[in-house]
């Protein structure tokens, strides 16, 4: 007799396929839920795999549009980044993975779910979170976290020996067993040799990006148009335009990957409290978002700049990578990221040359904060030279207080 159904997000891969055996093992009926997110998939094959391990059903749901323009999109506004440097690529995917998921669950009739996060992951928090807030009545099955799954299976050796007996396809190997986790706007590499952090990255690990040394000889440049914010169209070098949202972010991964451009490697801080290494390709969205900052020093006025990289930018990256976004705080920092992006429209012109990124120029026709004349050391318009000695004077005065007090107590200031 089944215990119920259970709606598992299927990857393909080595975890999820093991997890997959061992629900139906453990006498649940399983719905294998997989969301197209732009990942390099034979989505074809693994329904073929899913059901020939035993899901009753497998479950495709394109979620590619809404990832785009409902999450991505925003997040180049925003600048969205954690610890300086990673782009969120897999905590970006998660809450529209989340919502298909429910969506899919509730439809097939599921009183649980289940996912093949780790038990020393962020990704278990960034679904069950969500799985929460979109169905207070959810179950999670979770079998990284449940003794008699992981003292069965105790590291990726194990997995591979269990499904090579099950018959179970993998392409991970015992000589290359790093995780990867894969979507439109990134690939990550995590465990096996990278676990130690001064382990060099083999050339054949990275998956998306040309190895810049291998990178074309001639430069490619693009442009990139922005209104308020978003980008709504991509020119090639040829001339050639792409406009619609899907298109458009596939066009800026293809010219970044071609040109080796989006690789980083880092040791980074979990949410549950654990240091990660992690190494990442993500090449449309660093080209978008590089692009996009530069536009915003020609079109974005100081204080709003101001306020929204010191709270907005960070507060909501945090709650991303931490798997917040389905609360209220989250909204609340998402409902002040347009506000600030009115007035960034524009053009930039930008190239990719082996691994690297570099503006050519940018232009507005709209906004009118940047002035040349005020700007330029050869011409006096704008305003007079003289009224910088008032400016001067008044920032001063706090400045002399604080030198005067140093000097009454005998105080150098240094270096």
């Amino acid at each position: 007799m089944s215990k119920g159904k259970v709606c598992l997000a299927y990857s393909g891969g080595l975890d999820t396929s093991v997890i997959l055996a061992w629900l139906i093992e453990e006498g649940y009926e399983v719905i294998a839920f997989m969301a197209n997110i732009g990942q390099e998939e034979d989505f074809e094959a693994a329904e073929k795999k899913a059901l020939a391990i035993g899901a009753t059903k497998y479950v495709l749901v394109d979620v590619r549009k809404e990832f785009v323009e409902d999450v991505l999109f925003p997040a180049i506004q925003v600048n969205a980044i954690y610890e300086n440097v990673y782009l969120l690529g897999t905590s970006l995917a998660r809450p529209v993975i989340s919502k298909a998921q429910i969506d899919v669950a509730e439809k097939e009739g599921c009183f649980a779910v289940s996912h093949g996060c780790t038990g020393k992951g962020n990704d278990q928090v960034r679904f069950e979170l969500s799985f929460y807030a979109l169905k207070p009545d959810v179950k999670v099955i979770a079998p990284w976290r449940d003794p008699e799954f992981f003292k069965r299976f105790a590291g990726r050796k194990d997995l591979l020996d269990y499904a090579a007996a099950k018959g179970i396809p993998v392409t991970q190997t015992k000589s290359k067993p790093w995780s990867t986790d894969e979507n439109m706007a990134h690939i990550s590499f995590e465990a096996g040799i990278l676990e130690d952090p001064d382990c060099t990255p083999p050339k054949d690990m990275w998956k998306l990006t040309v190895d810049p040394s291998d990178a074309p000889e001639t430069p490619e440049d693009f442009k990139v148009i922005f209104n308020k914010g978003k980008p709504v169209e991509l020119i090639l070098n040829d001339g050639t335009s792409v406009t619609d949202p899907v298109e458009l972010f596939l066009t800026a991964n293809a010219i970044a990957r071609r040109n080796g451009v989006g690789r980083i490697d880092i040791v980074e801080n979990r949410f549950i409290g654990i240091k990660s290494r992690g190494c990442y390709e993500t090449p449309g969205l660093t080209l978008l978002r590089s692009t996009h900052i530069d536009l915003e020093g020609l079109t974005l006025d100081r204080e709003v700049r101001a306020i929204r990289d010191t709270f907005v930018t960070p507060s909501y990256s945090k709650l991303l990578y931490n798997g917040m976004y389905f609360t209220p705080e989250c909204e609340y920092v998402r409902s002040m990221i347009q506000p600030s992006q009115n007035t960034v429209n524009g053009v930039v012109r930008a190239r990719c040359y082996k691994g690297s990124l570099s503006i050519l120029g940018r232009s507005s026709s709209t906004e009118k904060l940047y002035d040349a004349t005020e700007s330029s050391m050869d011409e006096l318009t704008g305003f007079e030279p003289q009224e910088a000695t008032g400016f001067i004077a008044v920032q001063a005065i706090r400045i002399k207080k604080y030198g005067e007090k140093a000097r009454e107590d005998g105080k150098a200031l240094s270096l």
